[in-house]
């Protein structure tokens, strides 16, 4: 069956045979649905850099085998973080640079979740509540971890990653926090281990103080006028509705979740490769695409976590998707504590050698090709010709981008960055 592309009538596409990707359902699709709902810039530039990955319309090259002649098209990746073609080199690639900064030490994951009563809120306000999660978080559990009696006694380290979103493409705000099990002292002379291996802080004393210090800040951006209200945020526009629903907050058990530490290093990087550039919906856990209609596979936390299969509307499917974009510039993956960036590199080789680890120096080493990119994940050589499974594709030509855009600009209706 031939690819179906965006200039077919939305009506008419139907793709039984092969397992279709995100980038092409927004292609079959995007143009209609942009047309008939309201975007915000952000939304526009995903939807369109979607819609061109790996097409004409961003150039590339032309490759040619050295020993049969067979020429191929090598199209421009978008390189957009929303996009999932793109962020397996980009979470590779930030994964190496993380490899020296792992400390010989267990690792905790804990998850902290804002309530889903603040997603309207949140819908409207992505940066700001956004950013005042990550305050909330870190400042916690920085508390916890200089408290000598319930804490450690010391300047902790941790990477916090935002995820925004649940199986089913609904709202689900939450962050991710990997974080090494024991902190620095504060006159940096020691490295202090948790008093339990299997446990580093209370939860239940966690998520109150999680609570109060978010809720704290949210008042805060209320009474400067820096919160908007658009669509079902509206109800809460009042001073006495947004009272009464800080009053349900400090009523409502805010959930942080604490796993099972990882074994080591090891682990904290088959699990940092998982989470840290993944996206809404990976390509595998889509299905079909029939009918004007989006088939994908979801994990039902309810149902002891059974997978299951979900059929949205296309504009549905689409509309969830862009739920969580994320505003231009914001940065979901940040260091705390001893793990900052302005002093990540010298007091990760500090602690190693409070521990007696060797500190390795991974700076000078070589970036790799993308070839070799591919070839390690993937498996594949694509520089090998597959016609002849013999020449090497050399790139013999430069492919201009096309002019025309995939998705127009719309009028804003309103910004939800």
């Amino acid at each position: 069956m031939q690819t179906p592309c965006a200039d077919q009538a939305a009506g008419d596409i139907s793709v039984p045979a092969a397992r279709p990707t995100l980038n092409i359902i927004l292609q079959c699709y995007g143009d209609a649905y942009s047309r008939e709902h309201p975007l915000s810039p952000t939304q526009c530039k995903v939807l369109s850099a979607l819609c061109r990955c790996r097409t004409a319309a961003l150039g590339g090259h032309l490759r040619q085998c050295d020993y049969c002649g067979y020429e191929h098209p090598v199209y421009n990746s978008c390189g957009n973080r929303h996009c999932p073609r793109c962020q397996s080199i980009a979470a590779h690639q930030w994964l190496q640079a993380r490899m020296a900064e792992l400390l010989p030490v267990p690792y905790f994951h804990m998850v902290f979740t804002l309530p889903h009563v603040l997603n309207p809120i949140a819908r409207c306000n992505k940066k700001l509540i956004y950013n005042i999660l990550f305050s909330s978080v870190s400042k916690t559990l920085l508390q916890f971890g200089i408290n000598p009696v319930n804490g450690l006694g010391g300047i902790m380290g941790f990477i916090a990653v935002l995820h925004t979103w649940d199986q089913k493409l609904l709202e689900h705000i939450h962050l991710h926090c990997v974080i090494p099990a024991g902190a620095l002292s504060p006159d940096r002379s020691q490295w202090i281990h948790p008093k339990h291996p299997d446990f580093l802080f209370p939860v239940q004393a966690l998520s109150s103080v999680f609570r109060g210090k978010f809720i704290h800040e949210l008042k805060k951006a209320f009474s400067t006028q820096s919160l908007v209200f658009h669509g079902q945020s509206k109800a809460y526009e009042s001073e006495s509705a947004f009272l009464s629903l800080i009053n349900n907050l400090y009523k409502t058990n805010w959930v942080v979740y604490a796993k099972q530490p990882f074994a080591g290093p090891q682990q904290v990087l088959a699990y940092l490769s998982r989470y840290t550039h993944k996206i809404a919906i990976s390509n595998h856990r889509i299905k079909q695409l029939v009918n004007d209609a989006v088939t994908f596979s979801y994990r039902d936390r309810k149902d002891a976590n059974a997978l299951k299969m979900m059929t949205l509307p296309v504009d549905q499917f689409i509309s969830r998707f862009l739920l969580h974009v994320l505003p231009d510039s914001f940065t979901r993956i940040r260091h705390f504590g001893f793990l900052a960036n302005r002093r990540r590199k010298t007091t990760v080789a500090h602690v190693k050698k409070l521990l007696g680890a060797h500190a390795e120096l991974m700076d000078n080493e070589p970036h790799p090709t993308t070839e070799n990119l591919v070839r390690t994940l993937n498996g594949a050589d694509i520089t090998l010709c597959p016609r002849c499974k013999s020449g090497i594709m050399m790139v013999i030509k430069k492919l201009p981008k096309l002019c025309r855009p995939s998705i127009p600009p719309l009028p804003m209706v309103f910004d939800s960055s």
